[in-house]
């Protein structure tokens, strides 16, 4: 019995190991750059809503999906106490299009 406690501890601190070597989503970061050769359409006029206290209003924005731009509409996202958000945008990159993601920046 007693080896059997010994291996099952070890077995118990291998996969301890394992799973603190692994990252969490919160540490995860991840960076796709998103590049179209069709210029974005012009932005939607959007009716923002009247401001929301512990809320900003993020703009709609032309994403990309599936070859062809794709409207997302404007929303509220929780706000982050010492950080602003800067919006989605589009920036011409040679003869093409770059996509710069929506973020929080302090």
């Amino acid at each position: 019995m007693h080896v059997h406690k010994q291996l099952m501890l070890a077995a118990a601190l291998a996969i301890g190991g394992t799973c603190a070597m692994m990252a969490t989503p919160a540490q995860a970061r991840v960076h796709v750059d998103i590049y179209a050769n069709v210029a974005p359409p012009p932005l939607r006029a959007e009716v923002v809503p009247a401001p929301r206290r512990g809320y900003v209003w993020v703009p709609g924005y032309w994403g990309w999906s599936n070859h062809r731009h794709r409207w997302h509409r404007g929303h509220w996202v929780r706000a982050r106490h010492g950080y602003h958000y800067v919006p989605s945008r589009w920036d011409r990159d040679g003869d093409r299009w770059r996509y710069h993601g929506g973020r929080w920046e302090r």
